[in-house]
């Protein structure tokens, strides 16, 4: 095949925007170092993914899975609101996230439900505080 159209891929990718993602993702995975399924002729690498497409030189499944990975984004952490972590001293072990030392816990058995209902407390009593300013 001499010159590749896009009437030659849409015969095998009938959707054309579909058709752009995978010679897109192909040639990006070519200028990353994928071996050629055929020879280049001085072609740059979008015009040589649609004659790879066009001639069915490559399969679409592991080209469609690049493109779901390289569209998948991690979550972002949530960020911590400011009042909360204000209110969460550091050197308390609310969450059991810090080493507490055995004479630690056996000195003041301590009740998270106390610890959370006296953070609840002060998050009200700084709402309320922030509505009367706001009045």
């Amino acid at each position: 095949m001499a010159r590749v159209t896009v009437e030659d891929c849409v015969e095998k990718i009938p959707n054309r925007f579909e058709l752009v993602l995978y010679a897109s993702q192909r040639a990006r995975n070519i200028s990353r170092g994928e071996a050629l399924t055929i020879d280049r002729d001085n072609d740059k690498n979008p015009v040589v993914a649609l004659r790879e497409i066009a001639d069915e030189k490559i399969d679409l499944a592991t080209i469609k899975n690049d493109i779901i990975r390289t569209l998948t984004r991690a979550p972002e952490p949530e960020p911590v609101e400011e009042e909360v972590a204000d209110l969460i001293p550091a050197e308390k072990n609310i969450f059991g996230l810090q080493d507490v030392s055995i004479e630690e816990e056996q000195a003041k058995p301590t009740n998270s439900f106390e610890n959370i209902n006296q953070i609840m407390h002060e998050l009200d009593r700084r709402r309320m505080a922030s509505e009367n300013k706001e009045e």
